[in-house]
């Protein structure tokens, strides 16, 4: 028998955790809830259950499983379009397609960017070097008037 100060309980077969206090959440990191992660052959299992029950017990499955009808979709989705990999990443590959599609636009809009200042960079370096080839002249032109006779006035 479990006492009452413990914060498990055995219900089924699967230790089922009541709510801490919120001051015991905030001092106990042990105590903060996880993600749950579900392997490919548990989801396939679920699915096939789920799908093998009569319609009144549909919902049973869920409510048995901790799980809504979201997750069933979803795995069933992958499973229709991949095999065991499709079910076992389908969460991931899904916000992956997403994240790399930002990616290229990223990368896009960087690449016109590099262009644009590179083409900056070259057009710069030209009117430097044309200004130091215009003062050189003009040095040039200087020491010309300094060795000329004065004109006379």
């Amino acid at each position: 028998m479990i006492s009452s100060n413990s914060s498990a309980e055995e219900i089924g077969g699967a230790v089922a955790e009541t709510a801490p206090m919120p001051q015991q959440v905030a001092s106990d990191p042990a105590l903060r809830p996880t993600r749950r992660s579900f392997t490919a052959a548990y989801k396939l299992a679920v699915v096939g259950e789920y799908e093998a029950a009569p319609h009144g017990e549909k919902s049973a499955v869920l409510r048995r499983e901790g799980l809504h009808h979201s997750h069933i979709k979803e795995w069933t989705r992958a499973r229709d379009v991949g095999a065991r990999s499709g079910l076992a990443d389908a969460r991931k590959s899904a916000s992956g397609s997403k994240a790399s599609a930002k990616d290229r636009g990223k990368v896009g809009r960087l690449r016109a960017q590099n262009i644009r200042l590179t083409a900056q960079l070259a057009q710069t370096r030209t009117a430097l070097d044309i200004m130091g080839k215009a003062h050189v002249l003009l040095e040039m032109l200087s020491e010309s008037t300094d060795t000329s006779t004065p004109s006379k006035k």
